[in-house]
């Protein structure tokens, strides 16, 4: 059982009808690797009180260098089993519901279902990410989108903005194109709020893996800034929601 003590610190920033709110609230994270590991954490460690987690991924070694939940110990096991063992670990009453699953139209219903309070997105394929974002805005879901975290070096130039007003990031901008040519959802472009970065990308991946994705290079701090952006957006947002 866990005790009040658990969350003082925060409580002395948002008083307890926030801890009310967080402890009342239901989040969905799609994907728990390097962006949304770090969210999880720290919605959980807020007291947020139920979370969905959707992650089709197991731990692999090449995730060591920036995935919270990757050590020896996790190779080879699904994330979100992971995931969810951590979330336990640190508050026992949380309400932690798994999908096993790769984000596709056919099953946005159940990814949605049962009203959320908002939707936290931290994966990284453009096709599946543009699915999500569709299927979220249309069903009037508040939405927090990671963009591009691998390839960069300054955490200065971390913003965070609506889609339509993001620049230089290319994930952006395909994410903007690919919406912009979906019927009637060019409006999502102002409702989607995104962490992403504005420093440009020189470094030409050169490695691609077996299905002939290129590998990105990425160091462990810039997946978890924008982790942690995310969470901190959809706290504030939790706590001013009436």
């Amino acid at each position: 059982m866990i005790t009040k003590a658990a969350f003082t610190r925060t409580e002395l920033m948002l008083g307890h009808e926030g801890i009310e709110k967080l402890a009342n609230s239901f989040a969905v994270l799609a994907g728990v690797g390097a962006v949304g590991g770090f969210a999880l954490e720290a919605l959980v460690r807020a007291g947020v009180g139920r979370i969905r987690i959707i992650d089709f991924d197991v731990v692999e070694e090449s995730n060591l260098n920036r995935q919270l939940l990757a050590t020896r110990d996790t190779l080879g096991k699904a994330k979100v089993d992971l995931a969810a063992k951590r979330a336990k670990s640190i508050n026992p009453e949380i309400k932690i519901e798994v999908l096993k699953a790769f984000i596709s139209p056919d099953y946005m219903e159940e990814v949605l279902c049962s009203s959320p309070d908002l939707l936290i997105d931290a994966i990284d394929t453009i096709t599946a990410k543009v699915t999500l974002l569709k299927g979220a805005t249309q069903m009037g879901i508040k939405t927090f989108s990671s963009m591009g975290a691998a390839l960069r070096t300054e955490t200065s130039m971390i913003k965070v903005a609506p889609l339509s007003k993001t620049k230089v990031c290319p994930l952006a901008a395909a994410i903007r194109s690919n919406l912009r040519k979906q019927t009637d959802m060019a409006f999502a472009l102002d409702k989607i709020t995104c962490v992403y970065s504005e420093e440009p990308v020189t470094v030409v991946p050169t490695e691609r893996n077996d299905n002939g994705k290129s590998i990105l290079g990425s160091l462990p701090t810039i997946p978890a800034i924008f982790g942690l952006t995310l969470a901190n957006e959809a706290i504030k947002y939790i706590i001013k929601k009436s």
